[in-house]
């Protein structure tokens, strides 16, 4: 009896916060402990670098430069991350008290998979760009739950909260997006007027109007021309995104293999009962049938516009990224779902919205897992560069070449201690996203300072093909020595036969 009338019971917005503090922070508990340098955080924490700025990012950098007070960004790790978990929490809440007047425990639930969402872990990997993305997510959500009656504070300041998440991850334009699709969908079911629901667009669409203005006002000049080309709007170009859109279908496609698959279902179909709800809400409302055609249509292209979200506007793009930190759009879809099945939920009985804790905790365990993942990367990179370092420094040849070229060669079957973790939990293996050896940067932690990627020429794989005799053969790569210059030529690892993905 204690517990169901905990359940039921409106929380304050104190302790709102402090659910979202204990639930957000032991989501990230795994990826603080294991302290891995995730990619592009393995030559950033050894120049101290930035280069944010060409990419469009001008606030990341900005960010780290005021946090360490100086004019770069030195390894700071885990403040960056705990700052925006914090931040985070916040926004959170926030938008926990704009939804719901009187929040219970099951309407915090709602609302956590923009933290849980599983991708996102690709993201928060990275020690440089995770906080930095988690912040963008932040910003968005405020403009999104900002309120003010002045009509230009109105549009103004979420305005310049979109161009603060833009400047530091521009596909949190996506979960803006999605937040207010939700929005419009909030409406409909609270049985708003057409008038009503135009307005509520409007406002939105002249709130992205000015974030985009105010973004491109400060950051275009600085952006590469890779950043900007997008696919052309012509056959071609579409069939291009259809070929994208299915790449990424296969991709999210892991996530619901195994014990997943059930619970998928589950959330499914408590959401399309609690869409059926919002659909009978336009049908007894006191439009005219015209109008009420017109809000049918525009809820179900809302669930539409939600399912494109999911990468939404990086599909427009040229320079199309398949990785999984791309996908901030399906925690909204996520949140969209859980919003509508609590919608149904909570009218069977008020306790019954704690059902969504069932998901949150596959997703919970899914980051420990990962966890778990990245310390066996971990383990390996190390003892990678040991070997490399090792066979470098006692060999002349190579530790007094002028340069040392190391091929770029990619396999899946690198991390074999992980086979168990990819099989039960291929999704894995996508958010990993690591499929190479070792990055040449890393052997600057080694002391070893001549060795750099092969040039555009393949000059080191080409070495491997011209049956030169190795100076170092070992089982993962071969070196050789030619004049003054050495090579590093990978070699082929046998597959698992588990790598379908």
């Amino acid at each position: 009896m204690k517990v169901a009338s905990v359940l039921s019971r409106a929380l304050p917005g104190r302790e709102v916060f402090v659910f979202f503090l204990l639930a957000t922070l032991v989501y990230v508990l795994p990826l603080i402990l294991v302290d891995y340098y995730y990619i592009d955080d393995n030559w950033r924490s050894l120049a101290a670098g930035t280069g944010w700025a060409g990419q469009g990012r001008l606030l990341v950098e900005l960010f780290y430069n005021t946090l360490s007070f100086t004019s770069g960004a030195p390894d700071l790790f885990p403040l960056p991350l705990l700052i925006a978990t914090l931040a985070m929490v916040f926004a959170l809440t926030k938008l926990t008290m704009h939804y719901y007047k009187t929040p219970t425990v099951s309407c915090c639930l709602v609302f956590l998979p923009l933290w849980y969402n599983p991708f996102f872990l690709q993201n928060l990997s990275y020690q440089y760009d995770g906080p930095a993305t988690a912040l963008s997510l932040v910003a968005v959500i405020y403009a999104v739950a900002f309120q003010h009656k002045a009509g230009v504070v109105q549009v103004l300041v979420p305005g310049a909260l979109i161009a603060v998440g833009l400047s530091l991850y521009q596909l949190s334009i996506n979960v803006f997006l999605g937040l207010c699709c939700i929005e419009f969908v909030r409406a409909l079911d609270n049985k708003e007027s057409l008038a009503c629901l135009l307005s509520i667009a409007g406002v939105k669409a002249v709130q992205l109007v000015a974030g985009l203005i105010i973004y491109f006002l400060l950051a275009y000049p600085l952006m590469s021309h890779e950043r900007l080309e997008m696919i052309p709007f012509n056959t071609s170009g579409l069939l291009l995104i259809l070929n994208n859109v299915g790449v990424l279908v296969g991709k999210i496609g892991l996530l619901f293999q195994g014990g997943n698959r059930w619970l998928a279902w589950m959330v499914v179909v408590f959401a399309v009962v609690g869409g059926g709800r919002v659909g009978r809400n336009i049908i007894q409302g006191k439009e005219t049938s015209l109008n009420k055609m017109l809000l049918f249509f525009l809820y179900v292209l809302m669930v539409l516009f939600l399912v494109f979200l999911v990468s939404g506007s990086a599909l427009l793009f040229r320079f199309f990224n398949e990785g999984a930190r791309t996908l901030l759009g399906f925690g909204v879809l996520l949140v969209f779902l859980f919003y509508l099945a609590h919608l149904w939920l909570v009218t069977v009985d008020a306790r019954l919205g704690v059902v969504l804790i069932v998901p949150l905790l596959s997703m919970l365990s899914m980051s420990y897992a990962y966890g778990r993942v990245l310390n066996l990367q971990k383990e390996f990179g190390l003892n990678a560069e040991f070997n490399m370092a090792y066979d470098i420094a006692s060999h002349p040849g190579l530790r007094e070449a002028k340069r040392i070229y190391m091929a770029i060669s990619y396999s899946n079957s690198w991390l074999l201690s992980a086979k168990g973790s990819f099989e039960r939990i291929p999704v894995l293996k996508y958010i990993l996203n690591i499929d190479f050896y070792m990055l040449s940067e890393n052997l600057l932690r080694e002391g070893i300072t001549n060795v750099v990627i092969e040039n555009e020429r393949k000059n080191a794989t080409l070495v491997g093909y011209q049956r030169y005799t190795p100076v170092v053969d070992s089982k993962f790569y071969s070196m050789y020595v030619i004049g003054d210059y050495g090579f590093i030529v990978m070699k082929e690892v046998p597959s698992s036969g588990e790598d379908k993905w």
